[in-house]
């Protein structure tokens, strides 16, 4: 049952791995590939800002010594801009280096050589720590967008693109409600819960009633008539998001 409960923790990561030495990147992505985790790999930190400014990073990897800028620059650096988790390896055995680096940046340490099963022991101990601590705006901010019933949210651009591609107009407040209930699939949500829920997509307070804004959001997303319907009221419960909905990270 844990092998079964760390592969499901571990299996949408993506790792950034950042090595100078081209048998550790090879060990880092085959071993980590071979255990369901997706690995991106540099020779440098000089793509560092690139690869994270396309992809959602789940945690890095980084050696200390690298070319030009060194490991534990680049930790400080992401550290002041990021929150994603950093491992550092290194082959300093000080003890001294090694609690400057904890201190300043990292947040786990593995010194070379190091054995692939314990890279990834610690890769899935510190994603469940990082995950435990998320908020909800921190998990919707590393999703790029949401399908459904043919649509799909662009949850960075804030945009709704219909079936054939056509932008779906959304205020503010729409915009809020669908990503609420799109991160709720196929569950209750109360009147209260989605006015929460709602809020932390932004710090826009709604002036009109859910109710409202919920007949607003269906209009634009119901299907043709007849169609089955995609938000279903539940008679003094709330509403339903019933579409089936895919996630694109």
């Amino acid at each position: 049952m844990l092998a079964m409960e760390e592969s499901q923790d571990t299996l949408t990561a993506h790792i950034l791995a950042v090595d100078d030495d081209p048998s550790v990147r090879k060990v880092i992505c085959n071993y980590l590939g071979d255990n369901d985790i997706r690995v991106t790999a540099l020779a440098s930190g000089r793509d560092i800002a690139d690869v994270m400014a396309r992809e959602v990073i789940d945690l890095l990897v980084l050696d200390w010594r690298l070319p030009g800028e060194d490991g534990l620059a680049i930790a400080r650096r992401l550290r002041a801009e990021s929150k994603v988790p950093i491992i550092m390896l290194t082959g300093r055995n000080d003890e001294a280096d090694r609690v400057m680096g904890l201190e300043l940046a990292a947040d786990d340490y593995l010194t070379k050589p190091f054995s692939p099963r314990e890279l990834l022991a610690r890769i899935r101990a510190l994603l469940r720590r990082t995950r435990a601590r998320e908020t909800v705006p921190d998990v919707v901010q590393k999703i790029r967008a949401y399908r459904f019933a043919g649509f799909e949210l662009n949850v960075r651009l804030r945009r709704l693109a219909a079936p054939g591609g056509a932008n779906v107009p959304l205020t503010n407040a729409e915009f809020n409600l669908l990503a609420a209930f799109l991160a709720a699939p196929q569950r209750v949500l109360s009147r209260d819960q989605l006015l929460s829920l709602s809020r932390l997509h932004n710090d826009e307070v709604y002036d009109r009633s859910i109710d409202v804004q919920v007949a607003r959001l269906r209009r634009k997303i119901q299907p043709a008539q007849g169609a089955p319907e995609i938000i279903r009221t539940e008679r003094g419960a709330g509403y339903v998001f019933v579409a089936a909905v895919e996630i694109v990270r």
